[in-house]
């Protein structure tokens, strides 16, 4: 059975671009019909997701026994008792790939229990070449669920090389101790699968899905499908600055990353040292701007700066959006045949979202990509990109985000059942009339077979040293009210604003760059509301 995407995940990597525009150069050198036609200018809201079967739960998530299995990375904890035995622990590096070094490291897999079953974090590290010893700068890119090994290769470490740059994959991640699900097999019905029903029938087929799924990842990971929340993470975080000597933590989250420092701040005030988030998440639970809501504001500046340049997609920007809505509503019914393949109508919305999250210098590649699909039948660029997201490979194989980013997500979220996540959907169709009939409700973290973590009622980081929020006016991923409600809430917290598109402002900011270097190389705190 196909298995469904819960809502547009939250990833935190900016560097990706190269990358995105090199392929689409080459390339180009899942919801109900609506009444939507061509010559639409403005969309309309759906109708409320339509009352499913008496036989689904409705409020409660279907918690299960949970497994005596242990994947790969269960171990036997250090010698010694409680947390000083992992804080002890010598760390190991290695040459690996990039000219990085890399080791590995054990944790508890229960805080709780640190006497118990251990877990293993992968790390790597680019050493310093600076001729000040400034020690470690941990960073993590988002996600939740993306490599923190792997972005130690393209972060940016101009003007930080007095810092050894230190990344891992937290907990359930990558080549940490990962979170296992179902096999790549069935990804490609899970990841193609209309996620917003318009039948009774439909929607229970979703939540069955969902339920499966889920159910998948417990028979797989066991345990551990119980010890990947946040909160642990940044338990993790510590024992790492621990083992690696012990001086207060230096640390550089991007849009997830933000959460872990958010939480670390709250669980180890007197810890931080520097520490600088950009593209904040919502930390309040009332940012007042859902992701939704961003993602509809970039479709619209897109759709005006298509309109600006007299693009064939239409002469307005209302005419733009209808051209992307048509093709999207008609692959619900008519999938885009490509090769062996099929661009669904969700996949096709994946693929918009993807280049969305950059700013206008991959405009002119999304445009040429639906052309493309509108005008010619031609839906190869925007397969492409919708793997690109997915983590697809050409082999059919896909990345293990797509099991880590549902298991932290859903371990954080406390939900109300399948009747509110019609409620949100309901909400995001109103708030968001373009791209959020698209969207769907969130049944997976309803359907998810283990309760949510506890955690903090309020982070404030009381006591923290400065922390140094970042925010970009026009991010669609983390919306910049985000960053805004953020700063108030951490109690030490600054915020720099910048004015621009896409997700995140270290990388495309050379202002932004100069405040946060002053700041984690020298100490030099920047003005709150400084604005680049």
């Amino acid at each position: 059975m196909g298995l469904p995407r819960p809502h547009r995940r939250v990833r935190g990597v900016r560097g990706r671009l190269p990358v995105l525009l090199s392929v689409l150069v080459s390339l180009t050198l899942a919801v109900s019909c609506s009444a939507l036609g061509p010559n639409r200018e403005s969309p309309a809201p759906r109708p409320p997701w339509p009352s499913t079967s008496a036989s689904v739960s409705m409020e409660e998530r279907p918690v299960k026994p949970v497994p005596a299995v242990q994947p790969a990375g269960f171990a036997e904890p250090p010698p010694g008792r409680g947390l000083e035995r992992y804080a002890d622990q010598q760390v190991r590096w290695e040459p690996c790939k990039d000219g990085l070094q890399c080791a590995d490291v054990l944790v508890p897999l229960d805080y709780a229990k640190p006497d118990g079953t251990a877990i293993s974090l992968a790390l790597a590290r680019k050493p310093a070449t600076g001729t000040r010893n400034l020690g470690s700068l941990f960073i993590n890119p988002g996600g939740p669920g993306i490599s923190g090994v792997s972005y130690v290769s393209y972060f940016s470490r101009s003007g930080l090389e007095d810092y050894d740059i230190v990344g891992w994959d937290p907990r359930g991640v990558a080549g940490s101790t990962p979170v296992q699900c179902v096999g790549s097999e069935v990804l490609d019905q899970y990841t193609a699968m209309d996620v917003s029903p318009d039948s009774a029938a439909e929607k229970t087929a979703l939540i069955q899905a969902n339920r499966e799924f889920g159910v998948s990842c417990l028979a797989r990971s066991g345990p551990l499908l119980q010890h990947v929340s946040t909160i642990e993470t940044a338990r993790d975080l510590d024992l790492l600055r621990r083992m690696l000597g012990n001086a207060p933590l230096r640390y550089f989250g991007s849009s997830y990353g933000t959460q872990i420092g958010a939480h670390y701040a709250q669980l180890f005030p007197k810890a931080v040292g520097r520490m600088v988030l950009d593209g904040a998440v919502d930390l309040t639970g009332d940012s007042g701007t859902s992701q939704a809501e961003g993602f509809e504001k970039a479709l619209r500046t897109f759709a005006q700066w298509c309109a600006d340049r007299q693009c064939s997609l239409g002469s307005n920007a209302d005419k733009v959006e209808a051209a992307v809505v048509d093709l999207w509503t008609r692959l619900d019914g008519t999938p885009m045949q490509v090769g062996q393949r099929e661009l669904s109508q969700q996949l096709a919305v994946t693929a918009v979202i993807f280049v969305l999250y950059e700013n206008d210098k991959a405009w002119t590649y999304l445009l040429k990509s639906l052309e493309a699909a509108i005008q010619d039948g031609d839906g190869r660029t925007l397969l492409d990109l919708a793997d690109q997201y997915n983590q697809r490979q050409p082999n059919g194989q896909y990345g293990q985000f797509n099991y880590s980013f549902p298991a932290i997500r859903c371990l954080d979220t406390d939900d109300g059942g399948i009747r509110d996540a019609d409620r949100d959907a309901a909400r995001t169709v109103k708030d968001a009339p373009t791209i959020g009939p698209f969207l769907g409700p969130n049944y997976l973290c309803p359907m998810w077979p283990v309760p949510a973590a506890p955690r903090p009622a309020k982070v404030t980081g009381p006591g923290a040293a400065p922390i140094v929020v970042v925010g970009t006016t026009g991010d669609p991923a983390t919306p910049y009210e985000n960053a805004v409600g953020m700063a108030r809430q951490l109690e030490s917290a600054v915020l720099i604003t910048f004015t621009g598109e896409g997700h995140l402002a270290y990388g495309q900011s050379p202002c932004v760059q100069r405040l946060v270097r002053a700041y984690l190389v020298d100490g030099v705190v920047p003005a709150d509301g400084s604005r680049c």
